[in-house]
């Protein structure tokens, strides 16, 4: 495939890149046609390096953040300058060197094809390449996967928080970039919407390359912040598909299951602190009747999130690139 007939725009959000930044950009195919880094107020001299090597490739833009906005802002800047410059497909390349760009053929054939709306990278599949990676990276990835998975209803992916993906500019144009997050919640960010738009997400095996680089996401944030967002991002995912776009069988579920579990652990709770502190054993009734609606709740909502499992979008909502 002559992947020169498309315009392909490449965005790399950079901070803290000076080692790597320039061999990122020796190493962007000759058929991507616009080159995006976006400096995010980098306190070293990436923004020195990037502008050398636009001079001798015409294809880079250097845009510049006065003040840091994070990986999710970068990128935010960074697509908005893709769309402007009239892009088909847009590709996000990190700037340390852990993401091949000999890679993105896999990523932009599917979404050329109109096979995908949003392709992105999994590390999950090669297991030589997953054995290169952090032992604490990978647990955290793995568990942070399946928790992101539940909030983005996108339960068919297997490393939805990978950063390497390329994305439509057809579907893109159509997300609210005001609402994505500007931080590092910017993937599942973008999943969240890209589920209310019924866009199909394909995963791809790429594995990632691990140096020396020091990442600086901070576990404190992660452990602090992360669960809070992806908490309200479920909430905000089961009102808006299944209460405010649709009413089914499924949002009856939800609405009779969880008053059900919240009822039985309350009461149940509130009963034996009650009967704990009288020193009496609590009446038959009063045992019964939580224990019976914590159980229909769980079974409720175990048929709900059933339903949610395959009602993820299995067919792109674009058409193909001519």
């Amino acid at each position: 495939m002559r992947f020169s007939r498309f315009k392909i725009a490449v965005v790399i959000p950079a901070y803290r890149v000076e080692r790597d930044i320039q061999a990122v950009l020796r190493g962007i195919p000759s058929y991507v046609r616009a080159i995006i880094v976006v400096d995010d107020a980098s306190p070293d001299s990436t923004a020195d390096l990037v502008t050398a090597s636009a001079k001798k490739d015409k294809r880079i833009r250097l845009i510049r953040h006065e003040q840091n906005q994070g990986v999710g802002g970068a990128m935010l800047t960074g697509f908005r300058k893709a769309l402007e410059l009239g892009a088909q497909i847009v590709v996000k390349v990190d700037g340390d060197g852990q993401m091949d760009p000999a890679r993105i053929p896999a990523l932009i054939t599917p979404l050329i094809e109109g096979s995908a709306d949003y392709a992105k990278g999994n590390r999950f599949r090669d297991f030589h390449a997953l054995q290169q990676m952090p032992v604490i990276r990978r647990i955290g990835n793995l568990g942070l996967s399946f928790l992101t998975k539940a909030a983005t209803g996108y339960w068919n992916l297997f490393d939805p928080t990978n950063g390497y993906f390329a994305i439509r500019a057809d579907v893109l144009a159509q997300i609210p970039l005001e609402k994505i997050d500007k931080g590092y919640f910017f993937e599942t960010s973008m999943l969240s919407h890209l589920y209310l738009l019924d866009a199909f997400v394909m995963d791809v095996t790429i594995p990632a390359r691990y140096g020396n680089e020091t990442s600086s996401l901070s576990i404190r944030r992660v452990l602090f912040q992360f669960p809070f967002k992806l908490a309200r991002t479920l909430l905000r995912r089961i009102v808006l598909k299944y209460f405010i776009f649709d009413f089914s069988m499924i949002s009856i579920y939800f609405a009779t299951g969880v008053p059900l579990l919240l009822f039985g652990l309350i009461f149940g709770v509130t009963k034996w602190i009650q009967y704990a502190k009288l020193g009496i054993a609590a009446p038959t009734g009063t045992v019964i009747l939580p224990t019976l609606a914590v159980i229909l709740g769980i079974q409720i909502l175990l048929s709900a999130i059933e339903i949610d499992l395959y009602a993820a979008p299995r067919k792109a909502i674009s058409k193909a690139l001519v």
